[in-house]
Order: structure tokens, then C-alpha cells, then sequence
């Protein structure tokens, strides 16, 4: 009866462990990103500049619900998803590059 106990005992104590493993390793830092990504979404505001996940870089001229325009040119505006917007640029990155 013993050595039935400790042959079932093993998997479980391995599998235990896996999960474990996969939540430390892939799913607590995927959380942690997505919250950081929400967060930064939630400070865009009209002049903001940004750049999208295509690498294109404009200031925000309108923000209607889950779509924003950035202007990337004069007269030049782009409508793209909220979440195509990689990153919140320091003010003043646009003219430090023209």
C-alpha cells in the first residue's frame, strides 16, 4: 500500500511544481504588462506624442473611444486602434527629430 502512495505522490508533486513554474515564469509578468499597457492608454490625452506599434510617430489631435488620430504631418492624420499605440514619447521628441 506504501509504494502506491509515493508512485502517485511523484507526478503530482512534479505537476504541482510545474504549475508553479508557469505562473512565476509566464503568466504573473504577462499580467504585470498588460497592466502597464492599460495604464499608459489611460494617460493619452489630445498632444500626446506617440508612436504606434508600426513604428509610426505623431501627436494625438482626437481620442473617440477606442480610436485615436495622430497627426504624423500637416494635414496629414492617421485613425488607429488605441491599442496600435506602443509607447507615450517625451513632449518634444517630434521637433528634436525634424
Amino acid at each position: 500500500m506504501e509504494g502506491s502512495q509515493s508512485a502517485l505522490l511523484s507526478p503530482l508533486l512534479f505537476l504541482g511544481f510545474l504549475l508553479l513554474f508557469m505562473y512565476i515564469v509566464i503568466i504573473r509578468p504577462q499580467n504585470k504588462r498588460n497592466k502597464e499597457i492599460n495604464e499608459m492608454l489611460s494617460k493619452l490625452e489630445v498632444g500626446t506624442e506617440v508612436i504606434a506599434a508600426s513604428g509610426i510617430i505623431g501627436k494625438v489631435k482626437a481620442i473617440k473611444g477606442e480610436y485615436i488620430s495622430i497627426e504624423v504631418s500637416e494635414n496629414v492624420v492617421f485613425k488607429l486602434q488605441r491599442s496600435a499605440i506602443a509607447n507615450i514619447l517625451p513632449k518634444g521628441t517630434i521637433a528634436s527629430i525634424n
